[in-house]
């Protein structure tokens, strides 16, 4: 049995080495067919994907209302002396209706407050579209009829470089424009299949959240008695305790870090109507998607939203940035802290090598997802580390390698 076993392993080790090389090959050095796979994989699972996402993300909301239906329940007469758990269906039916609701209308009320705002604000602004543009002339003009040395010798410059740059405009700028708006029909038909594939797709989605949440336990039993029926019982618990690692990371980071924008934009909003600034709700909302993306959302946010100020007033522009640097020092000492707390134990330099890496591969997700994703691999790696050091009886803090050749051993470290 044990030969048979040895013989099944390598064949296992030989046959996964082989999709490795081909996986491999393919991705570097043929057109990339197993990629085009997963992405037309993704596109036809899409709506699973969103049912997954709302789940995951209302599971908090439907467990606190489980909870306060069940203490509700025991304190009515009919059903005192009765235990009401997770199997009563009608408990876990209500808490995912009431988790929509809630969600619903929250969304009803962003909405109904900002839509006819962020209508109006979006409609001044294209009807003030000339006048900024003359001012923004104006402005440029002025710069260029100045006699200080600086503004003549920027003159000269963009003099000597108007050729190269009318040969761009006229070899490359022009030949995209025309060929842009002859696409323009497809292009507007492509939009709208996309809108209506994504409301298809999220209303299909909102239908999967619920059988997930209504069999969440279930699923997570079955997940969990497979892995304990494909690997050994050391090897299962460890992948548990990693999933569970894994699964604390995600949910203290995407819910912490979306309640945290939302706060800030309504914070945003608030203040901004009190300074009485221009484009109120527009400002708002972009301050508080943008502050979505870690460390560098609020640079995002703030740079478009200042210069839309800035056309219509330099001393609120001001003001705004003074406001939105004040709003951005609360949510990273107080608010932020307080919601996130410790959910990545990654450092500032990781946190901006993961948005850029993230941002480059996967685009605004990625620099949402890069966090998380870099404070899971950081948590493996440091397991690993920990584990062979501890085989090697070396201590795993990291201050006892500092200007130290050899570390000391347990034991030495034990009696210190």
């Amino acid at each position: 049995m044990s030969e048979r076993k040895r013989y099944w392993r390598l064949g296992l080790t030989l046959f996964l080495t082989a999709c490795a090389v081909l996986i491999f090959y393919d991705t570097f050095y043929m057109g990339g067919t197993l990629q085009s796979f997963v992405t037309k994989l993704v596109a036809t699972l899409a709506p699973v994907l969103y049912g997954f996402v709302m789940a995951y993300l209302l599971a908090p909301i439907v467990n606190l209302a489980e909870r306060l239906l069940r203490r509700g329940a025991g304190r009515v007469k009919a059903w005192q002396g009765k235990k009401i758990t997770r199997s009563n269906g009608w408990v876990r039916a209500v808490s995912i209706l009431l988790a929509w609701l809630f969600v619903g209308l929250l969304i009803y009320i962003l909405m109904a407050l900002l839509i006819p705002e962020l209508v109006e604000s979006i409609k001044l602004l294209i009807s003030n579209a000339e006048t900024y543009y003359d001012k923004v002339y104006n402005w440029i003009n002025g710069f260029f009829n100045g006699e200080s040395g600086s503004k003549s010798a920027a003159k000269e410059l963009l003099d000597r470089y108007y050729d190269d740059a009318l040969n761009i405009l006229e070899q490359h700028v022009l030949p995209w424009a025309q060929s842009t708006l002859t696409s323009l029909t497809d292009g507007i038909w492509t939009g709208i299949w996309s809108v209506v594939s994504f409301f298809k797709n999220f209303i299909i989605g909102v239908i999967v959240s619920v059988y997930m949440l209504a069999m969440k336990e279930k699923s997570a039993a079955r997940c969990r008695k497979m892995i304990y029926g494909l690997f050994t019982r050391e090897h299962a618990a460890w992948i548990m305790r990693a999933t569970r690692r894994v699964d604390d990371i995600f949910s203290g980071f995407v819910r912490g870090k979306l309640l945290d924008s939302l706060i800030i934009g309504v914070l945003c909003f608030i203040g901004c109507s009190i300074l009485r600034m221009p484009y109120t709700p527009l400002v708002s909302v972009i301050v508080g998607v943008t502050n979505v993306i870690p460390f560098f959302g609020p640079f995002l946010g703030a740079v478009p939203s200042a210069f839309l100020i800035l056309l219509v007033s330099p001393v609120k522009c001001l003001y705004f940035v003074i406001f939105v640097f004040a709003l951005q020092q609360l949510d990273g000492n107080v608010i932020g802290p307080k919601i996130l707390g410790g959910s990545t134990g990654i450092s500032s330099f990781w946190v901006v090598v993961a948005i850029l890496v993230g941002g480059g591969f996967g685009g605004v997700p990625g620099m949402f997802l890069g966090v998380p994703i870099c404070a899971c691999l950081q948590a493996l790696l440091k397991y690993l580390v920990d584990g062979r050091l501890r085989k090697r009886n070396m201590p795993t803090e990291a201050y006892y390698y500092t200007g130290q050749a050899d570390p000391p051993a347990e034991s030495e470290k034990k009696t210190e």
